[in-house]
């Protein structure tokens, strides 16, 4: 998709809360292309990650793996920590 329309990002928002729309608010955020899993135990964070990529598989969507940070207990999320 073209980032040189103006509604591109609403576009791709819209897809993310469709691809996401059970996850989001129990164990997932979504910001256009941050995704950020959310779990209190280790053992639920790997269901919570399973799921995020049945998601992604379901939408035929990829990661790329040089953006991708796991098992972070904090850090900067659209600017705020």
């Amino acid at each position: 998709m073209s980032f040189g329309l103006k509604n591109t990002g609403a576009t791709y928002q819209r897809l993310m809360d469709k691809v996401f729309k059970r996850l989001i608010d129990q164990n997932v955020e979504v910001y256009v292309d941050d995704i950020v899993v959310k779990s209190d135990l280790c053992d639920q964070y790997i269901k919570d990650l399973e799921e995020v990529f049945e998601a992604l598989r379901r939408a035929n969507m990829r990661l790329n793996p040089e953006k991708c940070a796991f098992g972070v207990e904090g850090g900067k999320f659209l600017g705020f920590m």
